[in-house]
């Protein structure tokens, strides 16, 4: 069953508001326009399940993008992702803005309880040191035993640089977290198959220190106005882990150039 995206639901879910925001949503409509969306999904389900032919077993099961999503695969409502598609007004042309980021849902893709679920954490180099954190003692144990796989950039363009090799790897974890300072140069490294359906493109992560704040709280001056570089504190793996478990909570946006874009925020059973 292909995915349903919540643009199926066409009832007005916006409202003219009395604030200056253009518009709002309308909890009522949003609530009448998703329970119809769910009922419309579990029916599909059942009609296709009904009419459903003989399972080929010798179809390719790595192809099948909707296999990787969800816990109930083709056939089964549990399985359906549910799509937010969202359309600007304007085109989006700026490469700063293009940049994937995440979006924090208070009901998670992934469940922070599964201690089944893999991830790969893709880093910049050296990768020697994000590997140690995964060993400190103020880095949580359930959640390095999680994080099966630490792989830095230049380890990855030379070991999966196959087609093969890249497929394989893309069977092995549930889900892929990259530094975002290495994020853009990802769909190279990785090619179509993790980027052409988006079950599990990288979620951008950031791995580096904070910040030091500028002296006696003022503005930090830009390199041309006469400023220093941002000088970053060294991470701390008490950091790094709050970053992980945020972003395996949030839904990813990864925005192309145009007007639309469609963010997974869900599962039909949840």
């Amino acid at each position: 069953m292909a995915p349903v995206t919540a643009g199926m639901a066409t009832a007005a879910v916006t409202t003219k508001a009395a604030s200056g925001s253009p518009y709002q949503l309308d909890p009522s409509q949003s609530l009448r326009a998703t329970t119809s969306l769910v009922k419309h999904i579990k029916s599909q389900s059942g009609k296709k399940r009904d009419s459903a032919p003989k399972v080929d077993l010798l179809a390719d099961a790595g192809g099948d993008e909707e296999n990787e999503e969800g816990a109930g695969g083709e056939g089964r409502a549990e399985g359906v992702p549910i799509w937010l598609t969202l359309t600007t007004k304007k085109h989006i042309v700026d490469q700063k803005r293009l940049k994937p980021g995440k979006i924090p849902l208070p009901h998670p893709l992934n469940s922070p309880t599964n201690s089944n679920l893999r991830v790969c954490l893709i880093t910049a180099d050296p990768q020697r040191t994000y590997k140690d954190f995964l060993t400190h003692p103020s880095f949580p144990p359930a959640l390095a035993s999680k994080v099966q796989r630490v792989i830095g950039i230049t380890k990855l363009k030379a070991k999966y640089k196959p087609f093969e090799n890249r497929r394989q790897l893309l069977s092995e974890y549930d889900i892929f977290l990259a530094d975002d300072r290495i994020i853009t140069s990802l769909p190279q490294a990785l090619g179509k198959i993790f980027y052409k359906g988006g079950a599990k493109r990288p979620v951008p992560v950031s791995l580096e220190g904070r910040r030091e704040k500028a002296a006696d709280g003022a503005k930090r001056l830009k390199i041309s106005e006469g400023g220093s570089k941002v000088v970053k504190a060294a991470p701390e793996p008490a950091a790094i882990a709050r970053e992980i478990e945020r972003a395996l909570s949030c839904a990813l946006v990864h925005l192309a150039p145009g007007a639309s874009t469609s963010v997974k925020i869900g599962y039909a059973n949840l």
